[in-house]
Order: C-alpha cells, then sequence, then structure tokens
C-alpha cells in the first residue's frame, strides 16, 4: 500500500480482501487486484485480511451485521445454533470447527466452500459412523469408549449413574452434560498379600503369605461401596488373616491350615456382600517361622521321625522273627517240607560257587549223606522220608 498527492494504492492479492474505510467508517470491499482510491485529504484506511479457511472476529460481524447485511451475507458464513443444537462447519468438505450455542463463529466463503451440518443433541448417545465421519473420537465435546467383552460399563451423567452399558463401542455428546464411563473387569482378580508379620496367641511372630482370587458380580454396588475395591479387599483379607492367627497357637497353626483358610474365607465374604464382589479363592501359600523357632520345629520333626522310623524298624524285626517262628513249626511237623527246605538252600548255594567236589564214604551213601548232615532239625532229622 503507498500513498501518493491525491491517491492511496493498495493491491489485494488472491487469498486475501480488503476493508476500505472512510473516517474510520466501512465504505466497501475490496477484490483482488490494484486498487487505486482518491484520497487527498489522506481519510481513507484500508485493512486487509486473509480470507482461505479463515474465520472472523464474531465482535466485528455483528457490526457489520448492522452496518453492511449485504457484505456479510456475500463474504461470510455466520454459523449460531440454539440451545440442544450442536453444528459441523467444514472448509472444502473437511472438518474445522465445531459450533454450539455458546460459541457461535463467522468464517470466510469467499474462496473457501464452507457447509454446515446441525445435528441435535437431544440425544446424548451418538452414532459412532457420525463421530468417525467429523473426527470427534479426540475432540472435548464427545466421550468415545469402548467396553471389552470381558468388561461392564457403567454410564454416569452429571455424577449421577444412569446405565449399565454392554460390551462394544458407546460414544457420548459432552456440550450440557458432564458424561464419565467407569469400567470394570468381569475376570477374576488376583490379590497378593505378602509378608504380613502376625503374632500368635502364644507370642511367636509368624509371616505369612496369603493369595485370594475375587471377582466382581454387581457393577452397580462395586461402584458406589469404595472407591478403590482392590485395596478394600485387600485390607479386609489383612485383618482376616491377623484374627485367624492371633487366637491360635503355633502348633494349631501348623497342624490346622485347612480350618485357618476356611476361617479366613468366612470373614471375607461376610463383609463382601455389601461390596458386590464374590471371593471365589483364598488360602496361605507360606508361613514362615523365626530362625530360632524353625530350628526348634526342625529338631521336634526329626525326633519324631527317627522314632517312628525306630518303631517301624522293630515291628519289621518281630514280624520277621515271627514268620520265622512259623516256618520252624511247620517243618518240625512236616519232614517233607524240611527236605523241600533242604533242596531250596543246597541251590541258593550252588548259585553262588563255581565248582563242587562230592567225596563219599566208604558206607557208599555219597550224596545222599551229605544232604541229610546239612540241616538237622529235632530228633528225628537223620532218618529218611521213606521211614
Amino acid at each position: 500500500m503507498s500513498r501518493s498527492l491525491f491517491y492511496l494504492e493498495t493491491v489485494v492479492k488472491d487469498e486475501e480482501r480488503a476493508f476500505v474505510f472512510r473516517d474510520g467508517r466501512f465504505q466497501r470491499v475490496l477484490e483482488p487486484g490494484r486498487h487505486r482510491i482518491f484520497d487527498p485529504l489522506k481519510r481513507v484506511s484500508v485493512e486487509t485480511f486473509k480470507v482461505v479457511r479463515a474465520d472472523f472476529p464474531l465482535e466485528r460481524i455483528s457490526l457489520l451485521e448492522a452496518i453492511a447485511p449485504d457484505v456479510v451475507a456475500a463474504y461470510f458464513e455466520v454459523v449460531r445454533t440454539q440451545p440442544g443444537e450442536f453444528a459441523f462447519v467444514c472448509f472444502d468438505g473437511d472438518i474445522a470447527k465445531y459450533v454450539w450455542w455458546r460459541n457461535p463463529v463467522a468464517v470466510w466463503k469467499c474462496v473457501t466452500r464452507v457447509t454446515v451440518e446441525r445435528v441435535s443433541l437431544s440425544e446424548m448417545r451418538l452414532d459412532p459412523a457420525l463421530a468417525d465421519r467429523h473426527a470427534l473420537a479426540k475432540s472435548t465435546h464427545v466421550v468415545d469408549v469402548q467396553i471389552g467383552a470381558f468388561e461392564a460399563g457403567l454410564l454416569s451423567v452429571d455424577g449421577v449413574i444412569t446405565e449399565r452399558l454392554a460390551p462394544g463401542r458407546h460414544v457420548f455428546w459432552q456440550v450440557e452434560h458432564k458424561i464419565a464411563v467407569q469400567k470394570f473387569d468381569l475376570r477374576p482378580q488376583p490379590i497378593e498379600v505378602t509378608a504380613q508379620e502376625i503374632l500368635t496367641k502364644d507370642r511367636i511372630a509368624l509371616r505369612i503369605t496369603l493369595t485370594a482370587f475375587y471377582r466382581i458380580e454387581d457393577v452397580e454396588k462395586s461402584a458406589g461401596a469404595a472407591v478403590d475395591l482392590t485395596n478394600t479387599l485387600y485390607r479386609l483379607v489383612q485383618f482376616a488373616i491377623r484374627e485367624a492367627i492371633a487366637s491360635r497357637t503355633l502348633d494349631e497353626i501348623l497342624a490346622a491350615r485347612d480350618a485357618i483358610d476356611t476361617d479366613v474365607h468366612a470373614y471375607v465374604d461376610a463383609r463382601t456382600a455389601e461390596l458386590g464382589v464374590t471371593m471365589l479363592e483364598l488360602g496361605i501359600k507360606d508361613i514362615i517361622l523365626p530362625g530360632d523357632i524353625r530350628e526348634l520345629v526342625n529338631k521336634v520333626i526329626e525326633a519324631e521321625r527317627l522314632a517312628k522310623a525306630n518303631l517301624i524298624r522293630r515291628q519289621e524285626e518281630t514280624a520277621a522273627t515271627r514268620s520265622l517262628l512259623n516256618t520252624a513249626r511247620l517243618m518240625e511237623n512236616n519232614p517233607l517240607l524240611l527236605r523241600l527246605k533242604e533242596i531250596e538252600t543246597l541251590e541258593k548255594l550252588v548259585e553262588k560257587v563255581g565248582r563242587i567236589d562230592l567225596h563219599t564214604t566208604g558206607s557208599g551213601q555219597g550224596f545222599d549223606a551229605l544232604l541229610r548232615g546239612l540241616v538237622r532239625i529235632g530228633e528225628d532229622a537223620d532218618k529218611s522220608p521213606q521211614d
């Protein structure tokens, strides 16, 4: 823009438009090109604007609507909405602005193709296809949430729970209301209570490790019962195990772990109904004794096992002796059985030697005499079976 003695010269580019003011009052709009305005008294001013995909200050558009409504109609798209209505402003088919009744906008339309799509907010739910078409997933005006197949969701409107959401995608307007979605995992969840140091009834400090699994059954009740459900259940299990251990001696604890699990489970079950959860499994993993107590217990166990081993050995020796006595009685009353035992004994001897030299006596009894002389039990042991 330049001035001569009588003229004001300015150049307006294709992507621009210019407003001409005389004595501060709007006169007209300059189109692209070179313009020469007669202004000997220097009372004219020119203001240039970028018009490609651009908006215009709303307070100035209100003034223009009052003094030059034809200019506003020709160059601008003014988008205003009513309460309960939302509008999408697109530049050349691309979403550019979101408009609701508290934030109207004015945009240049002389170069850019401007389209406006209006939707009603009477329903809080929004079609996911519409949300995708206008790229609303990351907008602060909507809440876009995905509920998994193993999850449940609770919809809160202005802090009040209104609906349980099924698995799937849900999109809600967040323009006139505050929307929140709380998700709950319906699969079994673990709770690990580690290294809890507890005094027994006989004043021995034990360290207890415990594992539990719970599942949410009533999401509405769980949402209102506790801020942190897992932490609440963790504390309940802690209290339960402390009560079960503190009321028993060390011997009772070591002898009845199943009973302790049952008592802890019952304690927790009585208090989880109001939390909307079910305790599936609960049990003690480890009982860690102090070092000196562990040594004493090991010695007691070792002594008990040694005594039991000695008892079993004596019982076996007694049974073997009784068996030998019974065998001897049978052989005493049955010479044929004794003879068979002699042959069996000889067979075992033969298996362990490589060579046998047999020398008969002058009586001619030979091998038979050898067999008869191997074992003699009772007064008639030297008689032949024929006698």
